[in-house]
Parts: C-alpha cells; sequence; structure tokens
C-alpha cells in the first residue's frame, strides 16, 4: 500500500476526515485532515491566532485527505488549494494535474476569483515553453473535456503570465495568485 497512500497514523495519535462543517467524513471522502493526540505541537511561540487546535484537541493540519477503511491515509491537497465555486468543491490539483499533461504548458496554478453569486470561480494561470505561441480558454476547456473532466472544473479565467512566482525552495506562491485574482472581473476580463 505504500505506493498508492501516505502511511497510517503513529501509535497514540488519531486522525479523521471532515467536511468544511467540521463532519467526520466515511472511509473513502475527501476532507479536511485533523490529528490529535500527546505528541502535537503546544502552537506557535507568540502567534496564538495560528494555533489550530479545537476545544477537543483536534489539530486541523491544512491538508486534504481520505482515509480508506484500514485507516490508511492518501493526501491530495490543501485546503487553501480548493476553490468553492456555487457551494461545490473543485479539485484544484486534480485539474491541475491534467493541465500539466497539455502540449506547452510549464506551470500551471489554479485558484478561486470572488465572484458575488458563486462565491469563487476557477481562475487557470499558467507559464509555457519557448515553443508555444499562444493558448487560449477555449483550447484549455477543449482539452479538459476530452479528457472527461465536469464542466463545473473547468477554468473561467486563464491568463498566460511569464513566470510563476516562487518561494526560495521552488514552491508556486498560490497566495500571490489569489491576490492577483481578486482584480479579475470575469464579465469584463479577457476570455480566451
Amino acid at each position: 500500500r505504500a505506493s498508492q497512500s501516505d502511511g497510517k497514523a503513529l501509535p497514540f495519535m488519531e486522525v479523521k476526515v471532515t467536511d468544511f462543517q467540521g463532519n467526520e467524513l466515511p472511509a473513502g471522502e475527501e476532507g479536511n485532515l485533523l490529528v490529535r493526540g500527546s505528541s502535537l505541537f503546544v502552537g506557535y511561540l507568540k502567534r496564538p491566532e495560528l494555533y489550530g487546535v479545537d476545544e477537543a484537541g483536534w489539530f486541523n493540519t491544512g491538508d486534504l485527505a481520505r482515509i480508506d477503511k484500514d485507516g490508511y491515509i492518501r493526501i491530495t491537497g490543501r485546503t487553501k488549494d480548493v476553490v468553492i465555486r456555487g457551494g461545490e468543491n473543485i479539485p484544484v490539483v486534480e485539474v491541475e494535474n491534467l493541465l500539466y499533461k497539455f502540449p506547452g504548458i510549464v506551470d500551471v496554478a489554479l485558484v478561486g476569483c470572488p465572484d458575488e453569486r458563486l462565491g469563487e470561480r476557477l481562475c487557470a494561470y499558467v507559464t509555457l515553453d519557448e515553443n508555444a505561441t499562444d493558448l487560449t480558454l477555449d483550447q484549455v476547456k477543449a482539452y479538459l473535456t476530452e479528457q472527461q473532466l465536469s464542466k463545473n472544473y473547468l477554468p473561467e479565467y486563464l491568463e498566460v503570465i511569464e513566470a510563476m512566482p516562487r518561494t526560495a525552495s521552488g514552491k508556486i506562491q498560490k497566495f500571490k495568485l489569489r491576490e492577483q485574482a481578486k482584480d479579475v472581473r470575469l464579465e469584463t476580463a479577457k476570455r480566451g
């Protein structure tokens, strides 16, 4: 199972997966990964607002995960990587993984654009290799549709950028793209 999971809870640790309202989910369902046990840290020095342990001792890891019936955990993403469009959770990592296979795309990051009616809409930021000339939203939608992706998961905005904002270790800084996406207005934005 090592190739299909990220392992099991350590002895004397408890794990569970909950929905966004805090209700525990059955085996196989994706949700927030929470852990509880005596080896959890107490909190961050001089940063009490970051203390993520609830009154029952559960720590919200910030990860999305599934736990199978045998207790094996599979981390599927980060809770910040979920875009909630009209009450439906869009699996951003799943869509990004499909787009990484699109010819010419080097990097991709999907974030939520604010929307008064739906809460958020899905915005795609991509970088292209030097041989790619252009990419349109319609091309992206057609490709994802060919991959059998639900139309509810299709991006509604695409921006080709020169380079992704990155940390010193090379991770894409999605928080910077989320800030940029706050200015996107889909009614007036150029759409593919």
